[in-house]
């Protein structure tokens, strides 16, 4: 009997923000000396208060907009109670059944929700003693939790490495991986056809911190539980690790579901109401997203699609080409592309002239000819100029971006 697996995410990305969650503690903590950044309030000390940060929820809520979340109007903090040496207070301040962010995709893929919380110390283990450095305790801390949508390793693969250039499009998030800003935990399940029910077990995998141990972690887990399954072995819901030195999760504890934390509303911080006009402002400060992008390099530039999405992985990069675009009018878009691309210089070219009133000449037939694909342009349909300038090359010798720019006129007018 073959086994198919069922895959769900959670991922934790520490946000950039100057100071802590619920104090004034700086939150970059990398590299600094242990327990050097700390104060009663991430120390759990009585008496301490916490006092939201403004700028990690309207992160949180830009994030969950990007994601096509839906925000709810009413939203709180909750205690999650559990022990553990990183956790001073005996539980965490998160969000349970009231997340700033509800219901978005990503592609295929649904998003159950988007909520902040603060983050733990971290543990330092050495010989035979463990040591706890409270510097990351209380850092802010975005999850991304997803429905159970995966089927196969690739989609994760290509998921995580979506949502990792959106956040840093958004420059809410280095999310780095190897520094720890950006954690990936996978639940797997095994299952005979997508059709049925959700198995009535899952396992997750805790804080992988690179998209190849992800691979590697459920491609052993897929070949584990599948194993255990044939040979009719029970399945526990458990939480596992990844040894990445064996190339093999273990087991870590029994899987917890929600009762067992206790969540209850965080007394000390009532709830908050977000307005439509605030969400409508969060909307417009959201930029030019990489699919949105990688779609109009290729219509705008006639780019490939291979071309823009390695432009469009790093946004400085995206910017660097388009700058070179505007300012380099003897070189094609292409050209320009490959010389990024392949690092190395633009070739020394001779400048071609053309007549640019032959050039307006033609432009003005090609849109007489084509009111559909002008109406289409307008209408924001990036599509429409590519066919448009393609029609005009056809007709003309000339620079692709002399063409785009008397083009872009025409059309604007």
């Amino acid at each position: 009997m073959k086994y198919y697996p069922i895959i769900g995410l959670e991922v934790h990305v520490e946000l950039a923000t100057k100071s802590k969650m619920f104090c004034g503690c700086p939150a970059d903590h990398f590299g600094k000396e242990p327990n050097t950044q700390t104060c009663p309030v991430c120390l759990a000390l009585p008496g301490a208060l916490p006092v939201p940060n403004k700028k990690a929820i309207e992160w949180t809520i830009l994030l969950g907009l990007a994601l096509d979340c839906q925000i709810n109007e009413v939203s709180k903090f909750d205690r999650k109670n559990y022990f553990y040496p990183d956790l001073p207070k005996g539980y965490q301040i998160s969000q349970y059944d009231e997340p700033f962010c509800e219901w978005g995709k990503l592609g295929d893929i649904r998003i159950r929700r988007v909520h902040l919380e603060e983050d733990t110390g971290k543990l330092l283990h050495r010989d035979k003693e463990t040591l706890v450095d409270f510097n990351r305790s209380g850092v802010p801390l975005v999850e991304i939790v997803t429905e159970p949508d995966f089927h196969s390793i690739d989609e994760v693969d290509i998921y995580l490495k979506k949502l990792q250039k959106i956040i840093r499009y958004l420059g809410i998030s280095s999310a780095d991986m190897e520094k720890g800003s950006m954690r990936l935990e996978p639940s797997i399940s095994m299952t005979t056809d997508y059709g049925l029910p959700l198995p009535a077990y899952r396992v997750e995998l805790k804080n992988i911190n690179s998209f190849r141990f992800v691979r590697k972690a459920l491609e052993f887990e897929i070949e584990r539980q599948s194993e255990l399954l044939v040979k009719g072995e029970p399945l526990l819901q458990q939480t596992r690790g990844w040894d990445e030195t064996k190339n093999k999760t273990f087991a870590q504890r029994e899987k917890e579901e929600a009762h067992d934390y206790r969540y209850f509303p965080e007394p000390d911080i009532p709830p908050m109401r977000i307005t439509n006009d605030q969400i409508e402002g969060f909307k417009k400060q959201i930029p030019e997203l990489p699919d949105a992008k990688i779609t109009r390099f290729v219509t705008q530039y006639t780019l490939s699609e291979y071309q823009s999405n390695i432009l469009v992985e790093d946004k400085q990069t995206a910017m660097d080409f388009e700058n070179k675009v505007k300012d380099m009018p003897d070189y094609s878009a292409k050209d320009i592309a490959n010389s990024i691309i392949n690092k190395r210089p633009l070739p020394a070219k001779a400048t071609t002239t053309v007549d640019e009133t032959e050039l307006d000449e033609v432009i003005k037939k090609v849109l007489a000819q084509n009111p559909k694909a002008v109406e289409d342009y307008k209408n924001g349909k990036m599509n429409a100029f590519g066919f448009l300038m393609g029609m005009v090359l056809k007709q003309i010798k000339a620079s692709p971006d002399i063409v785009r720019t008397i083009l872009q006129k025409a059309l604007s007018s």
